[in-house]
C-alpha cells in the first residue's frame, strides 16, 4: 500500500501536533508550514474546515492515504454501533499501530517499515502488511534476528513502558487480550467530525 514519503515535520506543523513521535527534535510546531502573512493561523476556521483538518489529522497519525481511508470510513459506516468510534478501533487494529503501541517501535513509521521488512511475527507466521488487522489472541512477535538491532534491543530491555489495557508484552512477545475501545486511544482527535466530513 502506498504512503507518504515527504518532509514528516511539515505535517506535524500543519495539524499543530507531534505525529511522528520526534519529541525535542520537532522544530517550529507552532508554525505552520508554507508562505503565511495575515491569512496564516489566526484566520476563523470555518466548519468544513475544522472537519477537513481532523480528518487530515487522523490519516497522518495513522500513516494511511485517502484512497485507504475512505475504505475504512466505509466499514465504519456498515458496522453497528458508533461510525467514529468503529474507525478509530479499525485503524488502531492495523498491524503497524499494535506493534507501536507494544513498544517494539519508537515511532507508527518505524513500526510499519519492521512489518514491511519482514521482522514482526503473528502467531507464528511472517506478516509484511501493515494494515492487516489483528485479532482477539493474536501473538505478535520479533524475529529472533531482530532482537540483535541495537535499537530495537533497547525497546524490548524497557521495563517501564506501558501498554494499553487491550494488549499484553513480555520481553518481546505481544498478544491481543481484547479489542480496544474508544478510552484506548489516547490522540486528541474529533472523530465525529471526520463522520460529518464524509456525511456531507
Amino acid at each position: 500500500m502506498a504512503k507518504y514519503n515527504g518532509p514528516k515535520d511539515r505535517l506535524s506543523r500543519r495539524e499543530g501536533i507531534d505525529i511522528f513521535g520526534k519529541g525535542a527534535k520537532l522544530t517550529r510546531l507552532n508554525v505552520l508550514p508554507g508562505v503565511h502573512g495575515p491569512k496564516g493561523p489566526g484566520r476563523n476556521q470555518s466548519q468544513f474546515g475544522r472537519q477537513l483538518r481532523e480528518k487530515q489529522k487522523v490519516k497522518r497519525i495513522y500513516g494511511v492515504l485517502e484512497k485507504q481511508f475512505r475504505i475504512y470510513v466505509g466499514k465504519a459506516l456498515k458496522s453497528k454501533g458508533n461510525t467514529g468510534e468503529a474507525l478509530l478501533i479499525l485503524l488502531e487494529k492495523r498491524l503497524d499501530n499494535t506493534v507501536y503501541k507494544l513498544g517494539f517501535a519508537e515511532s507508527r513509521p518505524m513500526a510499519r517499515q519492521l512489518v514491511s521488512h519482514r521482522h514482526i511475527l503473528v502467531n507464528g507466521q511472517k506478516i509484511n502488511i501493515a494494515s492487516y488487522q489483528v485479532s482477539v489472541g493474536d501473538v505478535i512477535s520479533l524475529a529472533p534476528k531482530t532482537l540483535e538491532i541495537p535499537n530495537i534491543k533497547k525497546l524490548v530491555i524497557d521495563t517501564e513502558f506501558e501498554t494499553p489495557s487491550w494488549l499484553e508484552r513480555k520481553v518481546s512477545v505481544g498478544k491481543v487480550v481484547k479489542d480496544p475501545v474508544r478510552l484506548d486511544i489516547k490522540e486528541l482527535v474529533s472523530e465525529q467530525d471526520i463522520v460529518e466530513f464524509y456525511s456531507r
